[in-house]
């Protein structure tokens, strides 16, 4: 019986659960694990604790043995890979940003000055570009409570991440969905990186036949977008590639001012998604990239 490592909310059961539930259905025996991680039991913001604080707990239960597998969402992984590892990416979820407002209202009908609650800098940054009236406010914690916040109006609204919405059975609470093109994602949103040992033939075998092509060929853009910016997953960066069936890749990435005041967005096209993403990152660079992340 294969141990498949994951945190342990209800979105991160959830996510591992479609994992193991594909597993099965191939014919692999797997259950959960539940492995605490640093960012489970600090509420501090992300950008404080450090990049990995979801992750590096999960990777070290695998490469101790404690578990066989391991299930990330893949925006939170560092960039750089590890080499003890064999990761994949299956099918993804809807990669869009979402709100959820008090008495159903969108985002153009928050009132003057409304409390958003979100901690990501780069929705910081589009946020105050596009109302720079609203008050936003840091938001930590599982989606439960999160949405508790708007619950007893300590907030107007939050944003969160679509298909954590999606995953958890949450999708209905969402007031508005944003376009992409409006709000652009996190690199690799919506997808999970699925990791086992990359000497264990079995495993690496069984991984490989979750493998999502699409989905994988766009976090690979998107995730090299943050590599060449030599940037974490709470910088102020977004990006989100789409596929054709000929396997051409359009990626949009984009770098912005906390201030909202200063915005860099590139779209580049091409097959090779590493190339794609270096591409954008370079061109992002050349115009000012690294002043907007420091």
């Amino acid at each position: 019986m294969l141990k498949i490592g994951t945190r342990g909310s209800h979105l991160a059961t959830t996510q591992a659960g479609h994992v193991r539930d594909a597993l099965i259905a191939n014919g692999v025996e797997a259950e959960l694990h539940i492995v605490t991680t640093a960012g489970d039991v600090n509420m501090s913001p992300v950008e404080r604790i450090g990049v990995g604080v979801f992750t590096t707990a999960l990777r070290e239960a695998l490469a101790s043995g404690e578990v066989d597998m391991a299930v990330h969402s893949f925006k939170d992984l560092p960039t750089a890979p590890d080499t003890r590892l064999h990761l994949v990416t299956p099918e993804r979820e809807d990669h869009r940003d979402a709100l959820i407002a008090r008495d159903c209202l969108t985002f153009e009908q928050l009132p003057q000055g409304a409390k958003v609650g979100t901690s990501a800098p780069r929705r910081v940054s589009q946020l105050r570009a596009l109302r720079p009236d609203l008050d936003i406010r840091p938001l930590r914690g599982n989606i439960e409570t999160r949405m508790s916040y708007v619950e007893r109006g300590e907030f107007d609204a939050i944003i969160l991440a679509y298909a954590g919405l999606s995953r958890g059975g949450y999708a209905d609470r969402a007031t508005e969905v944003f376009d992409p093109d409006t709000l652009v994602p996190a690199p690799a949103q919506g997808a999970l990186a699925v990791e086992c040992r990359a000497d264990d033939a079995d495993n690496v075998r069984a991984l490989d036949a979750l493998i999502d092509e699409d989905a994988t060929a766009c976090a690979a853009a998107e995730r090299q977008v943050l590599a060449t910016l030599q940037a974490g997953c709470t910088a102020p960066v977004a990006a989100y590639a789409t596929r054709k069936e000929n396997g051409e890749l359009t990626l949009r990435a984009g770098v912005f001012a906390l201030d909202g005041k200063t915005q860099l967005v590139e779209t580049v096209t091409g097959t090779d998604a590493v190339e794609v993403g270096a591409r954008a990152a370079e061109a992002l660079l050349a115009r000012g990239a690294r002043a907007l992340m420091e």
